[in-house]
């Protein structure tokens, strides 16, 4: 017999393997910082053992949601500017707060709050994109969360930099202080081709090649920007990006909302993935994404939730749920986006698009023990035939019981165990009475 940190059981595993297999009274041992076996209980218990066995009864188990795009510090600007057109919410009001209020404080008391908020939704992983992102790092892993953090870029002035190279020589400290910590992944975030100019986007894949890191930018989210690039250099967004050496599989591309047949194509080719957004989209009525056609030309497709001050929450499952049913709704085919798709666009996916496939997104011997334990003991969970089903279309963040990132307890009883949840709500509701 070995030992085990942990045996977490379920009366549903969901490995997120390839053959989407539901292992029914199964188990997870957990060893240090890694799974170490995956299968039925009555197995895994003749095998390990542990005084750490977590019960199962009515709970599913499964890897940690992955959300792909965020801004997690824009938690502290939520419904601050609602109901306007993305040009207009984020020239008047969005970047004239942040200019105002940004400081490593404010982003690292919000990057707390939305941190928490993914953790008990079920997010272990996230991808960022902002300034400060020193401050975002140490926040996250203070609460003990998995991140890919993107130092942020643009050509023009912020409270943050003066122009695209003080962001730049940032973005390369950033970069060497945290590649290789365990949980924290640095990349380079370039706002957009419209905020970054031809010289400034050769620049950051330049220093992304010298540091082997990802490059996360948004790319064709509405018709004006479509429109704004072609105007200014005779292409679309994503010609424009393979013009300049920008279109290769380290890019996390986030929306991709007006596409064309031919730029699917390229973004398949070039074997770029995409962080599809679509309650931001959709509140914001930027459009649809075309996820289906992406998905059947082999483009690896994940959710993100885009900023708190967009969306308004961080909460994939409620991006999954929303997807699957408006891509049926737009197809006029109900089979479109099903459960099954849906969950993995969630999980492996999401790992997948981030560059960290072989860390995180399934549950696997040898990866990370990043799992989220779902309290099926719910009148909205109640009959349950399929379990994909009621994950993808009936789950709630408030279903999430008990979460593990890196074979460490972080939420126990939708308890977090690495942070006082009333201060960080406290001083949330200080900054937003300063900020009013």
């Amino acid at each position: 017999m070995q030992q085990a940190d942990y045996i977490i059981r379920g009366d549903y595993v969901l490995p997120m393997d390839e053959s989407y297999s539901v292992i029914k009274d199964g188990a997870v041992a957990v060893k240090g910082e890694a799974i170490v076996d995956v299968g039925q209980y009555k197995d895994i218990s003749k095998k390990y053992l542990s005084k750490k066995i977590i019960p199962g009864k009515n709970r599913a188990v499964l890897p940690g949601l992955i959300n792909t795009h965020t801004h997690a510090a824009m938690v502290y600007f939520r419904g601050m500017a609602d109901d306007l057109p993305l040009k207009e919410w984020l020239e008047k009001y969005i970047w004239p707060a942040e200019s105002k209020w940004l400081s490593p404080e404010f982003v690292s008391d919000a990057t707390e709050l939305a941190c928490l908020e993914m953790l008990k939704a079920g997010i272990t992983t996230y991808s960022d994109m902002y300034f400060f992102e020193d401050a975002s790092g140490n926040a996250a892993k203070k609460i003990g969360m998995r991140a890919v953090l993107g130092a942020g870029i643009v050509d023009f002035p912020t409270i943050s930099g003066k122009n695209a190279d003080e962001y730049l020589g940032n973005a390369e400290k950033f970069i060497e202080k945290w590649k290789g910590d365990e949980l924290i992944t640095p990349c380079i975030a370039p706002h957009s081709a419209y905020a970054c100019g031809p010289e400034t986007l050769k620049k950051i894949k330049k220093l992304a090649d010298k540091h082997d890191v990802p490059i996360h930018i948004h790319l064709s989210e509405t018709r004006w920007e479509v429109e704004d690039i072609q105007k200014k250099y005779g292409r679309r967004p994503i010609d424009h990006l393979y013009s300049l050496g920008l279109l290769y599989e380290k890019i996390v591309a986030v929306h991709c909302v007006w596409l064309d047949e031919n730029e699917i194509q390229m973004l398949a080719r070039h074997k770029v993935g995409v962080s599809h957004c679509i309650e931001s989209n959709l509140k914001l009525g930027s459009g649809i994404t075309p996820v289906p056609q992406m998905l059947r030309a082999g483009i690896k497709v994940a959710f993100g939730t885009d900023g708190a001050a967009s969306n308004n929450d961080l909460n994939i499952l409620s991006e999954m749920s929303t997807a699957a049913k408006v891509h049926k709704a737009v197809s006029n085919d109900p089979t479109v986006l099903d459960a099954k798709t849906a969950l993995l666009m969630a999980t492996r996916l999401g790992a997948e698009v981030l560059g960290l496939g072989k860390i995180t997104g399934s549950l696997e011997k040898g990866k990370a023990a990043d799992i989220v334990i779902m309290n099926l003991d719910k009148p909205h969970l109640t009959p349950l035939y399929d379990i994909y089903s009621h994950i993808a279309y009936s789950s709630m963040a408030s279903d999430v019981e008990s979460v593990f990132v890196n074979g460490k307890l972080v939420v126990v009883n939708r308890k977090p165990c690495s942070a006082d949840e009333g201060e960080i709500i406290s001083k949330a509701r200080e900054w937003s009475r300063k900020i009013r």
